[in-house]
């Protein structure tokens, strides 16, 4: 007869969410186990968040030459990139902050395992030939790019963001497949490292965003920098000298192509169809934001592979969230984080809240900045960009944002806070803002909402602007 091992608790995935379920679950037992498939690292710190930002980085300082002749200093447009060298310091870079997070498993010894987990029921699961009974199981394995079979006929010419790391270097034609976050982020910072971009996507929409306004800003900017064609969708074909890039009325011959459109949770053959749950077409449990749970099941989703929201922080929450939950009596409901969504483009794309699209039509008043006047951000030669806050008709109450302006990443941290503390557009108009500094382009969109509001005279959250962008 096989001999079945017994634990409190499996955690499947040693991903941000795995991690972060690990750190509870260490709080209540040792027995337990780790089970990951692939690379140890996370995501985030091997192929996600930070190789992407190093590499976004390098294009914005090379590409800030092009506004120092504006500053007064000459010589800018000699400077020239070592793409080699960028490439070796993401490289660099990325290995340090893996190495960080690996450290998280290595003291664990067999709790450890290397492996594909495959559910054999509630309760129930193997890897390779060792088969476990655990009282609850935490699902967190992540995800993968999402990669259309026909496309990986041309090999090492297509990339995605789990491989373009690994490059020594980048050719001078590229085209990027999506327009979605991770998409604008690619297209702009290589278009800024010099590499000829054309960026296709299905639709207009540009990272999430659904504010026509701001959306359209964000377009004047991508415009100048890298072609974009949002005909339709794209499809590959061999030619002379490349890879061909067809949509609608453009084509296009590059050197390489990054998909990014979309990652896909690695659930495929992970057997929850063994839970005896009945699963969606996209062949996705019941599951609950708030406990992370599956059905009335002990067993937990968290991470990306929930297809929830694919950001560390929600990840994290999750992870913390199945940690807890499980091993407990019963489970409990926790309240979720104010969504909030960063893209690190130039100006920074942010969302927070209610987006302009999740918001009934009549129930919300809108306030909006210009930044091409904001006194700092012109200073800085940052002026460009638009933010927009919407508010209830009914109280004022913040709703949420989208913008596309400078320092959008710090903004829309102050943004989070308001709204889940519950401030309305004159609680946020008492606080100070300091001159000069990019948020009293924040303060101009308030004003331009509390314009909807009865104000009080004796409040200085009625002091009005000066009309003068020096004290502005």
């Amino acid at each position: 007869m096989k001999n079945i091992e017994t634990v409190d608790i499996a955690i499947v995935g040693a991903g941000s969410a795995g991690l972060a379920a690990l750190r509870q679950v260490r709080k209540r037992t040792e027995s337990f186990v780790i089970i990951n498939d692939g690379a140890y690292g996370t995501t985030c710190a091997r192929v996600g968040c930070m190789p992407s930002k190093a590499l976004i980085e390098a294009a914005h300082a090379f590409h800030a030459r092009k506004r120092l002749d504006t500053f007064g200093i000459r010589g800018g447009e000699a400077l020239s990139v070592d793409l080699p060298a960028v490439m070796a310091r993401v490289r660099a870079l990325r290995d340090f902050f893996v190495a960080g997070v690996v450290k998280a498993t290595d003291a664990l010894d067999e709790r450890s395992i290397a492996g594909r987990a495959r559910l054999l029921g509630p309760g129930h699961l193997a890897v390779g030939e060792r088969e476990f009974r655990a009282r609850h199981i935490i699902l967190a394995p992540g995800s993968h790019p999402i990669v259309p079979e026909p496309w990986r006929a041309f090999g090492d010419r297509v990339q995605t963001s789990d491989s373009i790391f690994e490059l020594d270097t980048l050719p001078p034609r590229m085209a990027v497949i999506g327009l979605g976050a991770l998409g604008i982020e690619f297209a702009q910072a290589l278009a800024q490292l010099g590499i000829e971009v054309t960026a296709f996507g299905r639709g207009t929409r540009l990272a999430g965003l659904t504010d026509d306004k701001v959306n359209a800003a964000m377009r004047a900017v991508l415009d100048q920098e890298l072609t974009l064609c949002t005909d339709g969708d794209a499809e590959l074909s061999e030619a002379d000298g490349g890879i061909a890039v067809s949509a609608g009325n453009t084509r296009v011959v590059v050197d390489k192509v990054l998909v990014a459109i979309g990652r896909r949770p690695n659930l495929q053959g992970i057997g929850l169809e063994s839970l005896g749950v009945e699963l969606d077409a996209r062949g996705m449990p019941p599951w609950d934001p708030t406990t992370t749970r599956i059905g009335d099941l002990d067993v937990f989703l968290a991470g990306d592979a929930n297809d929830h929201a694919a950001l560390l922080h929600e990840a994290a929450d999750e992870g913390y969230i199945a940690g807890f939950n499980a091993g407990a009596d019963e489970p409990t409901c926790f309240t979720r984080r104010t969504p909030i969504g960063i893209v690190f483009a130039e100006p920074g794309i942010a969302t927070v809240g209610q987006r302009h699209a999740d918001i009934a039509p009549g129930t919300a008043f809108e306030g909006e900045v210009d930044f091409s006047h904001q006194g700092r951000s012109r200073v800085a030669q940052r002026n460009v960009g638009l933010l927009r806050i919407y508010a209830a008709r009914d109280g004022g109450k913040l709703l949420g944002a989208e913008m596309c302006a400078p320092a959008a990443e710090h903004m829309v941290h102050l943004l989070a806070l308001a709204i889940d503390q519950g401030l309305g557009v004159q609680d946020l108009l008492r606080l100070p803002f300091y001159h000069p500094v990019i948020e009293e382009g924040l303060r101009t969109a308030l004003r331009d909402l509390a314009r909807h509001y009865p104000t009080d005279p004796s409040d200085l959250a009625s002091c009005p602007s000066s009309k003068a962008e020096a004290l502005s």
